[in-house]
């Protein structure tokens, strides 16, 4: 008997802990370890020193929802038919048929958890405790909304949020779950709110940074980090956790010195171009990613959940096609990814590709610009060559038609092996009429 609970709890210590932290709207140019100078960020910028740093990684939406629902399944979004964001009033969330990260894990018995923003669906049907999660804590969707709400597990439980302690409230909901399954192992995923504005922080963290409230909330969300880190050090599990840092999409310029920093990529949020869509990662295993590593390859959001199948010899869905590639082999021994293609969509429309180091782009009628979107002006059909170009500024399509007729046919062929897509779940309006109430009365 002793001998069966001994084996039992080594099988356990062999499997990883996994740590995923996503912050909302950060630019690819808002962290030290990716250029930023102004915003102090010690504690992420120690994943890429100690870890992986990603200088090529794509989320699949320049948005909230579509983005979230790749990550956590490993598919185009579009295949579930979320083409746009799930609001207060919507009524529809990810399918139930989908299969997420935390059900994967749970073939081996992981405990599952989740802190923070879920924006796949806030009616109970769709929330995450139906999805494989054994705990969740925080707000359903973006925090821009009416009727901002703490729900915990399947219920509300605090219809008046305090914003400004936020950020130090999940820090303090992911220490919690870590002590409570220190024994077991574990996929803990905290989705931050921030820095989607409106921006909040806390006392301790207002008036710190040399880039005003944005670099504020940026250096709190470092802090969490950081507390996270040595929550998980105190217990003497950081050896055996893979942490990784992320962001859903990439900044929401409109919102100006609110709105974050796509660095050397051009525009940012609700496009396609790479700073809507190109992303700071990094991840850290100690012992077992080698530390000060740098891959300029291609990789994605969908990766991970073919990555942790294949980690934790767990079998692909044979029922589904999985979109994202197993990058263990980017992670531990200094390999490359299979594959170096990807599709660029806003909404259900595909508008790019990316092949190695050329991105395509469709000709686009370009928007006037709103209180919630950038103008971006009309352009003819681009191609970039992304290794010398990253800000995508020199358009060769002129010099290279025949290039651009050759990635034009294989974007086809990728694009059909999706096979028939279904009709968007999100029906709107075209703007949400509770986007924008906190901004009206936002006394950061």
């Amino acid at each position: 008997m002793l001998l069966t609970i001994y084996v039992e709890a080594q099988r356990k210590k062999s499997f990883p802990n996994i740590v995923f932290i996503l912050a909302d709207d950060l630019g690819y140019g808002d962290l030290g370890c990716f250029g930023a100078v102004a915003i102090k960020t010690p504690n992420i910028d120690r994943l890429a020193q100690e870890g992986i740093k990603f200088t090529n990684f794509y989320s699949a939406s320049s948005i909230c929802s579509p983005s979230r629902a790749a990550l956590l399944t490993g598919r185009y979004p579009q295949r579930m038919g979320i083409n746009n964001v799930f609001f207060p009033d919507s009524f529809t969330g990810m399918p139930q048929s989908e299969i997420t990260i935390a059900e994967l894990l749970k073939e081996k018995n992981y405990k599952t958890g989740i802190i923070g923003k879920w924006h796949l669906g806030h009616r109970e049907r769709f929330l995450p405790l139906q999805q494989g999660f054994d705990h969740y804590f925080g707000i359903p969707y973006s925090n821009d909304m009416s009727s901002v709400v703490y729900i915990k597990n399947n219920e509300v439980v605090d219809y008046h949020v305090n914003q400004r302690e936020l950020t130090k409230t999940y820090a303090k909901q992911a220490q919690d779950f870590i002590e409570k399954n220190k024994n077991s192992p574990f996929f803990l995923y905290i989705s931050h709110n921030m820095p989607h504005v409106p921006l909040y922080a806390s006392k301790d963290f207002r008036n710190i940074s040399q880039k005003g409230l944005y670099g504020d909330v940026i250096e709190e969300l470092d802090w969490s980090v950081g507390i996270i880190l040595t929550k998980l050090e105190s217990l003497g599990l950081l050896e055996n956790t893979l942490v990784i840092f992320s962001s859903d999409n990439g900044p929401w310029l409109v919102m100006e010195e609110q709105g974050g920093s796509a660095g050397i990529l051009r525009e940012g949020k609700q496009f396609t171009f790479d700073g809507g869509m190109r992303v700071p990662t990094m991840a850290m295993w100690k012992k077992r990613i080698k530390p000060g590593t740098i891959y300029d390859g291609l990789a994605t959001q969908m990766d991970w959940f073919p990555t942790f199948a294949h980690l934790l010899d767990i079998p692909l869905p044979g029922n589904r096609l999985i979109d994202g590639s197993d990058i263990s082999k980017v992670l531990f021994q200094n390999g490359k990814r299979e594959g170096d293609t990807f599709l660029f969509f806003e909404g259900s429309q595909l508008q790019g590709f990316r092949q190695g180091k050329w991105k395509i782009k469709k000709p686009y009628m370009g928007t006037k610009g709103s209180p919630w979107q950038k103008a971006v002006a009309a352009h003819d059909t681009l191609l970039f060559d992304l290794t010398k170009d990253p800000g995508e500024t020199l358009n060769l399509y002129p010099e290279k038609k025949y290039l651009a007729l050759e990635l034009f046919s294989k974007m086809e062929q990728e694009y059909k092996k999706l096979g028939p897509l279904p009709e968007s779940l999100i029906v709107t309006s075209g703007k949400d009429n509770s986007h924008f109430e906190y901004l009206k009365d936002n006394e950061n």
